[in-house]
């Protein structure tokens, strides 16, 4: 098994477990038993729960950015890579849901990953064609993180198959922060979004 089979099954691991005990039995370590993978080839790999949360968005952000639109509007481009990104986490709802449900309990790493999202922001940004960089390209990932955490509200509730509500809560966001970003804002006040720590997944 490769480096990149590795990490993805230990990924996986660590979200099936989350899914089954909760986030709080998650670690590397757990993660690695559960999935028969070897312990110490783990722990060279990977540090700690943050560090699979942090392979985790790179994941997405692949995902989300492959096949990304290069022709249409910036907004239509975002719409389908958060749509992507939507689909990829999708692919392993219940520990998504299941780590939502654990963060507001565990602020430094409810922190941590608000840190990695916005990252995770700038190559969205970047795959739609928009400038990321400086002062600029920081208030336009607030600004993005602040639609993703609007259209996560919507997809933690979302149980249709197609995500139409998550579709449509993504729209709305992006209409009001290009609304916003129109009348000569810098995107921190788009449209009003919850933070992890609000977020209050379907049981």
């Amino acid at each position: 098994m490769n480096d990149t089979a590795f990490d993805s099954a230990l990924v996986d691991a660590a979200f099936a477990l989350g899914a089954q005990k909760g986030w709080r039995h998650v670690s590397a370590a757990a993660a690695a038993r559960h999935a028969g993978l070897d312990l110490a080839r783990a722990r060279m790999r990977f540090a700690c729960t943050g560090s699979i949360l942090g392979h985790f968005g790179r994941l997405a952000d692949a995902a989300a950015l492959q096949g990304a639109l290069d022709t249409g509007s910036t907004r239509d481009s975002l719409f389908d890579i958060l749509l992507r990104r939507f689909d990829f986490l999708q692919s392993h709802r219940a520990g998504v849901l299941a780590l939502l449900k654990f963060l507001p309990g565990c602020p430094p790493l409810a922190l941590a990953l608000a840190e990695m999202n916005l990252a995770s922001m700038g190559w969205l940004l970047e795959g739609a064609g928009v400038n990321a960089t400086g002062l600029r390209g920081a208030a336009k990932k607030r600004g993005l993180l602040l639609v993703w955490l609007y259209g996560l509200n919507a997809w933690a509730r979302d149980e249709s198959e197609d995500l139409a509500a998550t579709m449509a809560a993504v729209d709305t966001a992006l209409a009001r922060a290009e609304a916003f970003a129109t009348r000569g804002g810098t995107g921190h006040k788009s449209p009003p979004a919850a933070s992890p720590e609000t977020i209050t997944p379907v049981e």
